[in-house]
Protein backbone atom coordinates (compact mmCIF):
# COMPACT_ATOMS: atom_id res chain seq x y z
CA UNK A 1 0.00 0.00 0.00
CA UNK A 2 3.05 2.46 0.46
CA UNK A 3 4.41 1.77 -2.21
CA UNK A 4 1.23 2.07 -4.31
CA UNK A 5 0.72 5.57 -2.13
CA UNK A 6 3.69 7.03 -3.15
CA UNK A 7 3.73 6.10 -6.94
CA UNK A 8 0.14 7.82 -7.43
CA UNK A 9 1.19 10.80 -5.34
CA UNK A 10 4.54 11.25 -7.22
CA UNK A 11 2.82 10.85 -10.79
CA UNK A 12 0.19 12.92 -9.72
CA UNK A 13 2.48 15.70 -8.18
CA UNK A 14 4.81 15.70 -11.99
CA UNK A 15 1.86 15.86 -14.23
CA UNK A 16 0.61 19.23 -12.47
CA UNK A 17 3.38 21.00 -13.35
CA UNK A 18 3.50 22.80 -16.12
CA UNK A 19 6.26 21.84 -18.78
CA UNK A 20 8.14 24.98 -18.00
CA UNK A 21 8.86 23.95 -14.26
CA UNK A 22 9.89 20.36 -15.06
CA UNK A 23 13.75 18.95 -14.13
CA UNK A 24 15.06 22.43 -13.22
CA UNK A 25 17.71 21.21 -11.64
CA UNK A 26 19.81 17.70 -10.17
CA UNK A 27 21.23 17.54 -6.49
CA UNK A 28 23.55 15.14 -6.20
CA UNK A 29 24.65 15.02 -2.31
CA UNK A 30 27.30 12.92 0.43
CA UNK A 31 26.72 12.78 3.82
CA UNK A 32 26.26 11.30 7.18
CA UNK A 33 23.22 9.29 9.06
CA UNK A 34 22.33 8.26 12.22
CA UNK A 35 19.70 6.46 12.87
CA UNK A 36 17.49 6.99 15.72
CA UNK A 37 17.47 3.08 16.45
CA UNK A 38 14.70 3.49 18.81
CA UNK A 39 12.89 0.44 19.14
CA UNK A 40 12.91 -2.98 20.82
CA UNK A 41 15.08 -4.52 18.23
CA UNK A 42 17.86 -1.81 18.48
CA UNK A 43 17.41 -2.74 22.22
CA UNK A 44 17.76 -6.80 22.01
CA UNK A 45 20.43 -6.07 20.16
CA UNK A 46 22.20 -3.80 22.39
CA UNK A 47 20.96 -6.31 25.33
CA UNK A 48 23.14 -9.33 23.68
CA UNK A 49 25.59 -8.24 21.58
CA UNK A 50 28.86 -5.94 21.81
CA UNK A 51 30.78 -4.55 18.92
CA UNK A 52 33.73 -6.51 18.24
CA UNK A 53 37.21 -5.04 18.96
CA UNK A 54 35.86 -2.19 21.32
CA UNK A 55 36.54 -2.01 24.99
CA UNK A 56 33.22 -1.06 26.02
CA UNK A 57 31.23 -4.56 25.97
CA UNK A 58 28.30 -2.74 24.06
CA UNK A 59 26.42 -2.12 21.23
CA UNK A 60 25.41 1.75 21.22
CA UNK A 61 22.69 3.39 18.69
CA UNK A 62 26.28 5.61 17.32
CA UNK A 63 27.73 2.23 16.31
CA UNK A 64 24.92 2.25 13.48
CA UNK A 65 26.16 5.85 12.19
CA UNK A 66 26.72 5.86 8.46
CA UNK A 67 27.61 7.15 5.03
CA UNK A 68 24.62 8.11 3.11
CA UNK A 69 24.14 9.39 -0.58
CA UNK A 70 21.34 10.35 -3.33
CA UNK A 71 20.56 12.47 -5.91
CA UNK A 72 17.04 14.96 -6.10
CA UNK A 73 15.48 16.24 -8.89
CA UNK A 74 13.67 19.60 -8.44
CA UNK A 75 10.98 21.79 -9.87
CA UNK A 76 9.83 25.34 -9.85
CA UNK A 77 6.32 25.55 -9.89
CA UNK A 78 5.77 28.92 -8.48
CA UNK A 79 8.12 31.93 -7.24
CA UNK A 80 9.59 30.89 -3.73
CA UNK A 81 8.27 27.26 -4.07
CA UNK A 82 10.40 24.05 -5.31
CA UNK A 83 9.19 20.15 -5.52
CA UNK A 84 11.75 17.95 -5.02
CA UNK A 85 11.90 13.76 -5.82
CA UNK A 86 14.85 12.48 -4.16
CA UNK A 87 16.11 8.95 -3.64
CA UNK A 88 19.06 8.24 -1.60
CA UNK A 89 20.51 5.17 0.38
CA UNK A 90 22.47 3.97 3.28
CA UNK A 91 24.07 0.46 4.59
CA UNK A 92 25.43 -0.25 7.59
CA UNK A 93 27.14 -3.21 9.13
CA UNK A 94 28.41 -3.67 12.14
CA UNK A 95 30.72 -6.42 13.27
CA UNK A 96 29.67 -8.15 16.87
CA UNK A 97 29.88 -11.15 19.12
CA UNK A 98 27.78 -12.00 22.50
CA UNK A 99 28.05 -9.93 25.35
CA UNK A 100 28.02 -12.23 28.04
CA UNK A 101 28.30 -15.89 26.25
CA UNK A 102 31.56 -17.38 25.01
CA UNK A 103 31.55 -20.83 23.31
CA UNK A 104 33.09 -23.76 26.00
CA UNK A 105 36.17 -22.95 24.82
CA UNK A 106 35.83 -19.38 25.51
CA UNK A 107 36.06 -17.87 22.36
CA UNK A 108 33.54 -15.06 21.59
CA UNK A 109 30.77 -16.37 19.23
CA UNK A 110 30.75 -13.85 16.16
CA UNK A 111 28.17 -12.27 14.27
CA UNK A 112 27.12 -9.09 12.00
CA UNK A 113 24.35 -7.47 11.67
CA UNK A 114 23.45 -5.30 9.03
CA UNK A 115 20.68 -2.38 8.53
CA UNK A 116 19.95 -1.05 4.88
CA UNK A 117 17.72 1.75 3.73
CA UNK A 118 16.74 3.51 0.40
CA UNK A 119 13.86 6.58 1.10
CA UNK A 120 12.19 7.43 -1.87
CA UNK A 121 10.24 10.75 -1.38
CA UNK A 122 8.53 13.96 -2.24
CA UNK A 123 9.81 17.78 -0.61
CA UNK A 124 7.84 20.81 -0.96
CA UNK A 125 10.35 22.93 -0.30
CA UNK A 126 9.89 26.88 0.71
CA UNK A 127 13.00 29.73 -0.36
CA UNK A 128 12.16 32.53 1.10
CA UNK A 129 15.11 34.46 -1.32
CA UNK A 130 14.77 35.29 -5.13
CA UNK A 131 16.15 32.04 -7.20
CA UNK A 132 18.94 33.57 -8.55
CA UNK A 133 19.60 35.08 -4.81
CA UNK A 134 23.47 33.97 -4.40
CA UNK A 135 22.65 32.49 -0.90
CA UNK A 136 19.35 30.94 -0.45
CA UNK A 137 18.33 29.64 2.61
CA UNK A 138 15.22 26.44 2.81
CA UNK A 139 13.23 24.49 4.40
CA UNK A 140 11.04 21.60 3.43
CA UNK A 141 8.77 18.97 4.42
CA UNK A 142 7.36 15.59 2.56
CA UNK A 143 6.65 11.95 2.27
CA UNK A 144 8.38 9.49 1.86
CA UNK A 145 8.71 5.29 1.60
CA UNK A 146 11.48 3.62 2.93
CA UNK A 147 13.04 -0.10 1.06
CA UNK A 148 14.34 -1.48 4.56
CA UNK A 149 16.58 -4.75 4.67
CA UNK A 150 17.75 -5.73 8.06
CA UNK A 151 20.22 -9.11 8.23
CA UNK A 152 21.57 -11.16 10.67
CA UNK A 153 23.93 -13.29 9.83
CA UNK A 154 26.52 -15.67 11.64
CA UNK A 155 26.93 -18.07 14.65
CA UNK A 156 23.92 -17.85 17.00
CA UNK A 157 23.02 -19.41 20.72
CA UNK A 158 19.32 -21.75 20.77
CA UNK A 159 18.53 -20.21 23.80
CA UNK A 160 15.41 -22.78 23.45
CA UNK A 161 17.98 -25.83 23.96
CA UNK A 162 18.79 -27.59 26.83
CA UNK A 163 22.58 -27.30 25.96
CA UNK A 164 22.36 -23.66 24.34
CA UNK A 165 23.53 -25.24 21.35
CA UNK A 166 25.91 -23.25 19.39
CA UNK A 167 25.03 -22.92 15.03
CA UNK A 168 24.99 -21.20 12.18
CA UNK A 169 22.99 -19.00 10.38
CA UNK A 170 21.14 -15.94 8.80
CA UNK A 171 17.64 -14.27 8.84
CA UNK A 172 16.45 -11.54 6.93
CA UNK A 173 13.95 -9.33 6.40
CA UNK A 174 12.94 -6.55 4.00
CA UNK A 175 10.17 -4.57 2.81
CA UNK A 176 8.62 -0.98 2.60
CA UNK A 177 7.77 1.35 5.51
CA UNK A 178 6.24 4.79 5.39
CA UNK A 179 7.52 8.01 6.49
CA UNK A 180 8.02 11.35 6.71
CA UNK A 181 10.13 14.55 7.07
CA UNK A 182 11.64 17.61 7.58
CA UNK A 183 14.42 19.61 5.96
CA UNK A 184 16.55 22.98 6.26
CA UNK A 185 19.72 24.23 4.18
CA UNK A 186 21.43 26.71 2.32
CA UNK A 187 22.50 26.63 -1.25
CA UNK A 188 25.49 29.25 -2.53
CA UNK A 189 25.51 29.66 -6.18
CA UNK A 190 29.11 29.43 -7.70
CA UNK A 191 27.64 30.75 -11.15
CA UNK A 192 24.97 30.53 -13.41
CA UNK A 193 23.84 26.48 -13.09
CA UNK A 194 25.75 25.62 -10.49
CA UNK A 195 25.55 25.64 -6.44
CA UNK A 196 26.92 23.93 -3.63
CA UNK A 197 24.37 23.31 -1.02
CA UNK A 198 24.28 22.07 2.62
CA UNK A 199 21.58 19.99 3.98
CA UNK A 200 19.91 18.26 7.00
CA UNK A 201 17.26 16.23 7.06
CA UNK A 202 15.14 14.14 9.53
CA UNK A 203 13.49 11.27 8.37
CA UNK A 204 10.12 9.44 10.73
CA UNK A 205 9.24 6.01 9.84
CA UNK A 206 8.76 2.65 11.53
CA UNK A 207 7.60 -0.60 10.45
CA UNK A 208 6.91 -4.76 11.92
CA UNK A 209 9.70 -6.92 10.85
CA UNK A 210 8.53 -9.84 8.92
CA UNK A 211 10.00 -12.99 7.48
CA UNK A 212 12.73 -14.49 9.45
CA UNK A 213 11.88 -12.17 12.33
CA UNK A 214 8.15 -12.57 12.17
CA UNK A 215 7.13 -13.39 16.09
CA UNK A 216 6.45 -16.96 17.49
CA UNK A 217 3.24 -17.19 19.51
CA UNK A 218 2.87 -14.86 23.10
CA UNK A 219 6.21 -13.07 21.49
CA UNK A 220 5.84 -9.03 20.78
CA UNK A 221 6.50 -8.29 17.34
CA UNK A 222 10.37 -6.53 16.74
CA UNK A 223 9.79 -3.15 15.73
CA UNK A 224 12.61 -1.55 13.42
CA UNK A 225 13.03 2.57 13.51
CA UNK A 226 13.92 3.77 10.41
CA UNK A 227 14.04 7.23 11.52
CA UNK A 228 17.17 9.43 12.01
CA UNK A 229 19.43 12.46 11.40
CA UNK A 230 21.03 12.70 7.66
CA UNK A 231 23.61 15.43 7.28
CA UNK A 232 24.87 16.12 3.76
CA UNK A 233 26.69 18.05 1.61
CA UNK A 234 26.33 18.48 -2.25
CA UNK A 235 26.24 20.13 -5.71
CA UNK A 236 23.06 21.50 -7.60
CA UNK A 237 23.12 21.47 -11.06
CA UNK A 238 20.54 23.89 -12.75
CA UNK A 239 19.40 22.87 -16.06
Amino acid sequence: MARRAMAVLTLGLVAALPASARASSLELRLGGFLPRADSNLFRDDADLYAVTGESCNCLRKRDWAGFTGGAEFTFTPADHVELGLHLDGYGRRVDTNYRDFTRPSGDEIFQSLKLTLVPFGATLRLLPADRYATVSPYVGIGPDIVFYRYEEFGDFIDFQSANLDIASDDFVSDGVAAGFHVTGGLRVRLGHDFSLLGEARYLWARTRLGDDFRPQPGQDALRLDASGLTAVVGLSIRF
